[in-house]
């Protein structure tokens, strides 16, 4: 497997996807950059971060690689993750090193399938697309069509994969046994045992975003928990 050098240094490691919406207590580059300095601190191997300005605070402060995406909402489509070619190139040139996109067989805004999505991206951007995905069938497919790297983030939320509260770690298991392109493990990662065991059926490295990075979520948890004892 020839694998781009910033993908290669993410070889069963955590990459820390450091991101908050709007209105949230930490939204804006300088909470999202002390955020990546604190998991870069604590050993990630990397970090997925949305958005031009978040992903170039975040490269000021730190040296690891960047996952980048850029999350817009465009009418016609439910397609969020890097819709357009111009998106991929304005986190390039904030300095990503691999381009996330939505590769689930819904088309974008303008009508495109995942594979010309794909193949826009590298051409516009010259460097290598992580794939999210849904299900098997379209892990395969991104794949096919060129993407550097397929990452099971999508899978719940779109209306061909199962809505379930723990990671899909079956689909990690039959991705990675099919691939022969890294698989990224992604989405509804709460433990560092669920984190293993991603890696132990084949993942070549897991990305955990709410469970570090949104510290309302996990006071939610938390407290709901403590509810149902009382």
């Amino acid at each position: 497997m020839s694998l781009d050098p910033s993908l290669a240094k993410l070889l069963h490691g955590l990459i820390v996807s450091c991101q908050a919406e709007a209105g949230e207590p930490l939204y804006g580059p300088s909470h999202m950059a002390a955020m990546a300095r604190a998991a870069a601190a604590g050993g990630a191997a990397g970090i997925r971060a949305n958005g031009p300005a978040d992903i170039a605070a975040i490269r000021a402060a730190i040296g690891l690689p960047i996952i980048g995406l850029y999350k817009a909402n465009l009418p016609g489509t439910k397609i969020r993750i890097t819709p357009t070619p111009d998106h991929a190139r304005q986190i390039a040139d904030a300095g990503a090193d691999v381009i996330a996109l939505d590769a689930t067989a819904r088309p974008n805004a303008e009508g495109l399938a995942a594979a010309e999505r794909i193949q826009q991206a590298r051409q516009a951007t010259g460097l290598p697309v992580l794939a999210d995905i849904a299900t098997f069938e379209e892990g395969l497919a991104a794949e096919q069509a060129g993407a550097a790297a397929v990452a099971t983030t999508l899978s719940g939320y779109s209306d061909d994969s199962p809505a379930q509260e723990d990671p899909d770690l079956d689909l990690v298991r039959r991705l990675a046994a099919m691939l022969r392109v890294p698989l990224i493990a992604e989405g509804r990662i709460w433990t560092p045992d669920q984190a293993a065991e991603a890696i132990a059926l084949g993942a070549f490295a897991v990305v955990v975003g709410t469970a570090i990075s949104r510290p309302q979520v996990i006071t939610q948890r938390f407290v709901a928990r403590l509810r149902c004892r009382s």
